[in-house]
This record gives structure tokens, sequence and C-alpha cells, in this order.
């Protein structure tokens, strides 16, 4: 059997990014590490943020639109007393005004205002293309952008530390929420103005601080050869989704587009998807659920044969 499967790379590396690297910045050190071209991030982190970036290496960047809609968690230092065009600390101060009447407990009652869906406008210094440019290109050029509202859900707003002018929050939320555009609001609403200092990606959808590996560490691992030990396979990248198993027959078949049964009752996500995994660990495909026929078909394949 193993005669007839193309050993592939197909997983992905959870990074602990430091700040003053963007996303890409990362994904090329990847590229460059690992002598993959194929490999992508999975949700973008400012160049001033650190904490977890997901890197997809190999076929399981076809995953990507699955775990950049998770769920994001992060730990955000704001500051009082001060807006800014770009609304954190690398951007021209806009307005300024007195937040020593502010109290902890009026701070967190208006925290908890903002739990659940809402529309949040995203900053114009952002990296959404309207008509093919990024926003924040246009800004600099000097043009008036105004960026469609969009729904976002922030599941708790946390206060962690209360240290006028600072305060730092735990904002876990859903995927496309700007943390930036949560601070200015928070300072709109204040009247003291308010702006984003410091701001960490604790969680990526099921991946935390704690699966993630340190750049520096993954570096000195592509050095030693070594970095596969980092690699979480591409059949552990969506842990909640219920599973498949295939043996080497069903595998040849789904690898080449052809249906199976489903069996009396099986198990699928809201969307009717599952993930199909051969018996050695591999993932074969993601299959969709066709309730008419009773069988799945796959969606995407990622079993080389």
């Amino acid at each position: 059997m193993e005669g007839h499967i193309k050993n592939v790379v197909s997983g992905a590396l959870v990074i602990d990014k430091p700040v003053g690297l963007t996303s890409h910045d990362v994904v090329k050190i990847v590229r460059r590490g690992t002598n993959i071209r194929r490999a992508g991030h999975t949700g973008t982190l400012d160049p001033r943020a650190s904490g977890v970036l997901v890197v997809l290496v190999g076929p399981a960047v076809r995953l990507s639109e699955f775990i950049a809609a998770d769920d994001k968690r992060y730990q955000a230092t704001v500051k009082l007393g001060a807006s800014t065009d770009t609304y954190d600390a690398e951007g021209r101060i806009t307005r300024t005004a007195p937040f020593a009447h502010i109290t902890e407990d009026q701070f967190l009652t208006l925290l908890k205002s903002y739990e659940g869906k809402t529309l949040q406008t995203p900053p114009s210094y952002s990296a959404i293309k309207v008509q093919g440019k990024p926003a924040y290109k246009r800004t600099r050029d000097g043009e008036e952008v105004e960026l469609e509202p969009r729904e976002i859900d922030v599941y708790t707003l946390d206060l962690l530390e209360w240290a006028p002018p600072e305060a730092v929050l735990d904002v876990y939320c859903s995927s496309g929420t700007y943390v930036r555009s949560l601070a200015n609001d928070i300072g709109e609403d204040l009247q003291t103005g308010a702006h984003l200092i410091g701001l960490r990606r604790t969680k990526s959808g099921f991946f935390t601080l704690r699966h993630a590996v340190r750049l520096r560490d993954l570096q000195d691992a592509f050095l030693t050869g070594d970095w596969y030990r980092h690699l979480i396979p591409a059949a552990e990248l969506l842990p909640d989704w219920p599973t498949v198993e295939l043996d080497y027959e069903t595998v040849e078949k789904v690898a080449f587009g052809h249906r199976i049964p489903a069996g009396p009752n099986p198990e699928m996500t809201e969307e009717g998807m599952t993930r199909a995994v051969s018996e050695q660990g591999d993932l074969v495909a993601l299959m969709s659920f066709d309730e008419n026929k009773r069988e799945w078909f796959p969606k995407k394949v990622f079993f080389q044969t």
C-alpha cells in the first residue's frame, strides 16, 4: 500500500509571531525554512501585534476557508485620553480629553454593552480592499475611505487590569472583529478618546499559545532539520469535525472523486460535512452529505495516490 501513496507534507505550523513582522513575513520565513512554496496564514496579525498565527503548509492550505473563519481571542491594551486616526499607537492623535473621572465600574458596565452581535465599522487604515486597492493605501493617498459596517460577535469582553489611562482586556470574538475599532469605539462612548497600544492573539480557533512555537525556535529547527516535530497534521486541524475512517479501497475511490454510502446515522457539522481520514491517520477529503441519496461525496480531496 505504501508504494501507492505520495509522501506529501500537509499540515500547520502554529507560530507565536513576534512584534515587528508582518504575517506575510512569517509565511516567507516558513517557505524558505521548509522549502515548500505552498504556504499561507489563516488570519492577518498586524506588525505591532504578537501571538498565535496559524500557517498552513502543503495541500492543507485548502483548509484555509474553514480555519480562517474560526473565533479569535486577544489580550488587548487600550489607552484612554487620546484617539488616533489609525486607532492604534502608530497613528496621528486626532483628539485628547480628560479620563481621570472614569471609574472602573463605569468602564466595566460599558464593556458588557459590547458583548453580543453588533455592527462594527472597520478602520480606514486596514487591509480591506476597496476596488482592488487596500483601504489603508487609499487613505494614505488622501482619499476619503468609508467602509461598510460588518456584523461581528463579541462573545465575552472582560477587564483583566485597570490602571488608568491603560486598561487590559480579554477579547473573545468572531473572526473579522477589529480590536482597534473596538478600542476607538470605547473611547468615543466614554467621550475620552482611546486607542490600542498593545495586542496579543492568545487563541485562533482551536489553537492557543500552548500549541505555538516561538518563531526563533522554529527557525533553529529549520537549520537542524527537525522542524517536522512542530507540524500539526492536516487531519488534526479540524478537531471538532466528525470523522469517517476509510479503508484502503475506499481511500482510492474517494481520492478519485467517487461517492460512498453514509450509513444509517451519519455524523456531520451544521453545514452537512465531515472529514474522511485513512486508517493511517491521513486526511483524505472533506465530504458533504447528499441527503437524498444518503451518500458522502468529496468536496475537497487532499490525498494523492
